[in-house]
Formats: C-alpha cells, structure tokens, sequence
C-alpha cells in the first residue's frame, strides 16, 4: 500500500520537523550541564572601568629591560621575574583563568625568595590557559598577560 503525500502536507511535515531539529538543540544548550555557558567575568562592567588602568601597567612591564617570562619544563611552568628588581619586595597575584572551564581556575600570592616562581604540573590541566600576573615593586604597578597552551 502507497502513502500518498500531498505537497502541502509535505511542506507542514517539513516545517515541523526543522523546528523540532531547532528546538532540541535549544534545549541541550541551556538545560544540560556539558553545554554549560558562562560569562568570563561576572562583574564585567566594573572591571570595563578599570581597563585604561590594566593597559598602563602592561606598558610599564614592556618598559622594563626584561619582562616576565614564563618557561614549561618536566616539572611544570617557571615564571621568571626581572633580575633588576629584588625578589623579597615583590607582590601581587598569579592568576590562572580557563576560558572552556571556569572551575578550575586558581590563584597563587606571590611571595618570592628568588626571582622564579614554580606552579607545578598538578595544578595545571592540559589545554589553554590565560595567565595574568599582577604584581608590585616599590610601589610600581605591573601587569603581565600570557596566552599559553600546556
């Protein structure tokens, strides 16, 4: 026996089906967790406040004889500081942020005895990382930005 399909049941059925095909994918999107989607900074109004702020302090790390450098090894990344600079009054904050997985993102303080800093191959997670190092010397703000791949 042979259904017979007019054209415009066709055109309905087709329409219905696209929808349906539209709507499951809204759904996965925002009701499972694997799709989760979030903000990269909640409070992102305040920190667009104070970005005139960040790049100043970027420039003045480009304006030093060496900036920070940052080396993986077997061990995991070592981040260097400017040799000119004395390791003791160095402070500030390591922050790494995971675009793909905000639950894993952590802080280190700096307090150093020498001037290298170790964050060793536990803490980190294979992938992309942004790295931000905020930190201070007799009274100079600097500012340290890195797109790094472990």
């Amino acid at each position: 026996m042979k259904i017979k399909i007019s054209w415009p049941t066709g055109i309905v059925l087709a329409l219905v089906a696209f929808m349906i095909f539209i709507l499951s994918f809204v759904y996965k999107v925002m009701f499972l967790p694997e799709y989760d989607h979030h903000l990269v900074s909640e409070e992102y109004y305040k920190d667009e406040l104070n970005y005139q702020q960040e790049i100043n302090k970027e420039n003045k790390g480009v304006a030093l004889k060496d900036n920070i450098k940052i080396t993986k090894d077997s061990l995991g990344l070592t981040i260097i500081f400017p040799k000119e600079f004395d390791p003791s009054k160095i402070t500030g904050l390591i922050s790494f942020l995971r675009l793909s997985n905000d639950k894993i993102d952590f802080n280190i303080p700096i307090e150093l005895a020498s001037n290298q800093i170790l964050i060793s191959k536990d803490k980190l997670v294979a992938g992309r990382w942004d790295v931000k190092i905020d930190w201070s010397v007799n009274g100079a703000d600097y500012l340290y930005k890195e797109k790094l791949i472990y």
